[in-house]
């Protein structure tokens, strides 16, 4: 695997599109090498992308890990999160694919609480098994056949409520499939708490920094963080670090030096020794293994 990881914008096949579009795995496979990227090797999308895998088995790549998908697997991408593809004659589905400013616009009347869990890894798995008896698989099918006719009245209306409606009826999985979150304070504080990580990741990696930024203690900040995903709040610090790590050091022109202070440290040397406690692998040895796969 190359080190310089592409970084793929929405590039959409038609001229009349608005910010989203659905294509087929079979076409993605089919002309890989007309692609200026290998989608079977780590890409960075700058988009949003739903795949839905409608027949087969295999396996997708997501931020460092393999998944494993199958027919009625469907897998949430969210913007900057590396993938790639990994095709088989058996493997076939459709992505749907939509930007910022579309997503933004298309969810407005949502809740913030319900678009923040939509595309939040954290929360939930990124891979929803849909049961063949779900009706998501007749608004995906009714989707699919509204998307191929563009020049019906109102298109992009009809795209825009259908979609919604098939991600609404995602998240009614989710619900009875998954561990359900009823505590919408709690989920508002562990957002807050993820904003606050986001814009000040150089200045601390420390759990009482946060708490205090957020006006609660760090008891209660780490019970919060438990309850919802399993982790105390120093794990959530640095799980985030560590993944903007990786997704950097895949990019050829960030060495691990220039990223050690990128992220915050003084000292490449005490980052070295950050990654490997985290992850098992010095920077180097991450890159590496890798390159292996």
């Amino acid at each position: 695997m190359k080190k310089d990881i592409p970084h793929i914008t929405f590039n959409p096949v038609s001229t009349d599109s608005y910010g989203f579009e659905i294509i087929s795995i079979e076409h993605i496979a089919n002309n890989k090498n007309r692609h200026t990227h290998d989608p079977e090797l780590p890409h960075q999308l700058k988009f949003y992308n739903l795949i839905f895998f409608t027949q087969g088995s295999g396996r997708h790549f997501i931020d460092f890990k393999w998944f494993p998908v199958q027919e009625n697997s469907l897998v949430y991408l969210t913007k900057d999160q590396i993938s790639a593809f990994e095709f088989s004659e058996k493997l076939k589905g459709y992505c749907i694919i939509f930007t910022e400013e579309y997503f933004v616009n298309s969810f407005s009347n949502l809740t913030n609480d319900f678009v923040f869990r939509l595309f939040n890894p954290e929360l939930f798995s990124p891979i929803l098994q849909i049961a063949k008896n779900s009706d998501f698989l007749t608004y995906f099918n009714l989707l699919l056949k509204e998307y191929g006719n563009p020049h019906s009245f109102n298109h992009k209306t009809i795209i825009n409520s259908l979609l919604t409606i098939l991600i609404s009826k995602a998240e009614n999985l989710k619900q009875n499939l998954t561990f359900h979150i009823s505590d919408s304070a709690k989920l508002v504080l562990y957002q807050n708490f993820v904003s606050l990580l986001e814009k000040n990741l150089t200045q601390s990696r420390s759990a009482n920094f946060y708490a205090k930024e957020l006006a609660v203690s760090y008891k209660h900040l780490n019970t919060v963080c438990k309850e919802l995903i399993n982790k105390t709040a120093k794990n959530v610090i640095d799980d985030f670090i560590i993944l903007q790590a990786k997704r950097n050091l895949i990019n050829s022109t960030t060495n691990s030096s220039e990223l050690a202070y990128k992220l915050g440290f003084e000292d490449p040397t005490n980052f070295t020794k950050y990654f490997k406690k985290n992850t098992g692998l010095t920077p180097k040895s991450f890159i590496q293994s890798l390159e292996k796969d």
